[in-house]
């Protein structure tokens, strides 16, 4: 069963329809590195991570890491370990997962851009958790932290991310 995200800032699971926050600029069909926009298609869900001091493992069939405080995700489009999670210190740019607000305490990866990995075409597309006013992404799809372990408890490996164009 998909995923439905709508521009309009809903999503559609397993028979129930959810808030959801997108990028500031919306969603894109031609998604490119530092665009603040969500993109368009079907995209696989990838794997699991959480934080461990503030949850416990999400009960889900999808592969579950354990985040640690010194895990980034590289956003450097020339560098070869490029929308992959990377170990600090790291010479090229990346953004940090172990944050100091809740976002990233669940995350899925979803499987934009990554099979191949194509240089500037956007990097780090998280399903995560939501700020409480449900405000824009850099580009995520973000639910509150319930849904997304709902989700991530009912998906299999099949589920995708489908997100519509607007």
């Amino acid at each position: 069963m998909d995923i439905t995200v709508d521009p309009d800032g809903t999503v559609e699971w397993n028979g129930s329809t959810m808030a959801c926050a997108l990028g500031a600029n919306g969603v894109t069909s031609d998604k490119r590195e530092g665009d603040r926009a969500t993109p368009a298609g079907c995209y696989p869900l990838r794997r699991a991570y959480y934080r461990p001091d503030r949850v416990e493992q999400p009960a889900t069939v999808l592969p579950t890491v354990a985040l640690d405080p010194l895990d980034g995700w590289c956003d450097a489009s020339d560098d070869p370990a490029y929308n992959t999670l990377v170990r600090q210190p790291y010479c090229a740019s990346f953004e940090l997962m172990w944050r100091d607000d809740q976002l990233y305490d669940v995350i899925v990866a979803v499987g934009h851009n990554d099979d191949p990995v194509v240089a500037g075409m956007g990097s780090a597309v998280f399903i995560h958790v939501a700020r409480p006013d449900f405000g824009p992404t850099q580009g995520c799809v973000a639910v509150t932290q319930e849904n997304l372990l709902r989700i991530l408890a009912e998906c299999d490996e099949t589920t995708r991310l489908c997100i519509k164009s607007t």
